[in-house]
């Protein structure tokens, strides 16, 4: 099983990278998807988070209310400390289970937070896709239809673009058109398959 960790900040277009290579038929585990599967009406997550946070982070349906949540946590390092002691051990767990049921000859962990978290762990080759902040910044704000400042916030939580650079194997540059980012992501799959070849 070889497997390559693909992370980047907010608005770096992350999504656009797998999308692509999942477009080749590479399997594509991505970990905020993996992150909403565990906090689903009926899964232990749930329950435990609705026991530390109050009924008031879940809605009236039984789903999680992300919105109520994230503003708990985001002004409270330790609200978050706490989630995440809650999240992370089902999210890895789910990663793991879905990396294993890969079949193509490489598989990708899409994970925003790949190198805060132990994510990176599971993954032999980290691929950093990296823009300016200033593009991540008007992007995301528009993208998401978000103020400015709540976009630097959530920047902020992450790691510094320096320490991701330090971190990474690789780094796609998406500062241009899709074409580039296609360009520079095609070199990359066949220097992958070649490596999960010889690591088979």
């Amino acid at each position: 099983m070889f497997v390559v960790g693909l992370t980047g900040g907010i608005g770096s277009g992350k999504t656009a990278a797998s999308d692509y290579l999942a477009s080749k038929g590479i399997t594509v585990v991505d970990a905020d998807l993996v992150s909403r599967l565990v906090v689903q009406p009926g899964q232990p997550a749930l329950q435990a988070i609705a026991e530390r946070f109050g009924a008031g982070v879940i809605q009236p349906d039984g789903t999680l209310d992300r919105r109520a949540l994230r503003e708990i946590v985001f002004a409270d390092p330790s609200a978050r400390k706490d989630l995440e002691a809650i999240t992370h051990p089902a999210i890895g767990a789910e990663i793991l289970r879905q990396l294993q049921t890969s079949s193509s000859p490489y598989t990708l962990l899409v994970s925003p937070l790949l190198l805060e978290s132990s994510q990176h762990k599971m993954a032999q080759r980290i691929l950093l896709i990296d823009v300016p902040e200033a593009l991540q910044l008007s992007r995301t704000a528009s993208r998401d239809q978000v103020a400015e400042t709540q976009v630097k916030a959530i920047m902020a939580a992450q790691m510094s673009r320096a320490d991701k650079h330090q971190r990474a194997d690789d780094i796609v540059t998406n500062d241009a058109d899709l074409a580039s980012l296609h360009r520079q992501l095609d070199t990359l799959h066949e220097t992958y398959l070649k490596m999960a070849h010889a690591h088979a």
